[in-house]
């Protein structure tokens, strides 16, 4: 028995082409101008809700319900959109979805957090920064699904002209 050269084998293996293309489009995808920016903005997003009971003025104290809920939130929220969108684009898709349930979650909370929260300086702050939050989420979920080609087989040959993404 005369095992084949291995190397050979591997680089025509037609998985690890697919691999190495979707490596490359995701490389190139999170390295947009678009995509830094909705990191950034996100991230800077995150860090506001997370310090805006402070910097709001939200009337209950400094560890109101709702000022405890902003700062878990917005921790969780920057993580998800900074931490993600460059580092495990495969995952983004989910990450993002999960940071659109946290932009709701903020429009939503100064009703739904037990206590006299509803203020009309909460409820603008969390209103829209959420919106933000919502809006910047989306479009992470939309770059990461363009970049993915999930669904659709012709992406990669689309950007690479058919070749390996090297």
């Amino acid at each position: 028995m005369t095992s084949p050269s291995s190397g050979s084998m591997m680089e025509t293996h037609p998985d690890l082409v697919e691999m190495r293309q979707r490596h490359a489009l995701a490389e190139r995808a999170a390295t947009t101008p678009r995509a830094q920016a909705i990191e950034a903005m996100a991230l800077l997003t995150g860090l506001y809700l997370a310090a805006s009971p402070w910097i709001a003025g939200f009337p209950g104290g400094t560890f109101s319900r709702l000022a405890i809920t902003n700062l878990i939130t917005g921790i969780g929220y920057a993580l998800l959109m900074s931490g993600g969108f460059g580092r495990a684009y495969d995952r983004t898709h989910s990450m993002a979805w999960a940071a659109c349930a946290l932009g709701a979650w903020t429009i939503i909370a100064p009703w739904v957090v037990a206590g006299n929260v509803d203020t009309t300086r909460t409820v603008v702050n969390n209103v829209i920064t959420g919106i933000i939050a919502l809006l910047l989420a989306l479009a992470a979920s939309a770059g990461a699904r363009q970049s993915t080609g999930r669904g659709d087989q012709g992406a990669y040959g689309g950007a690479y002209g058919g070749g390996v993404g090297r």
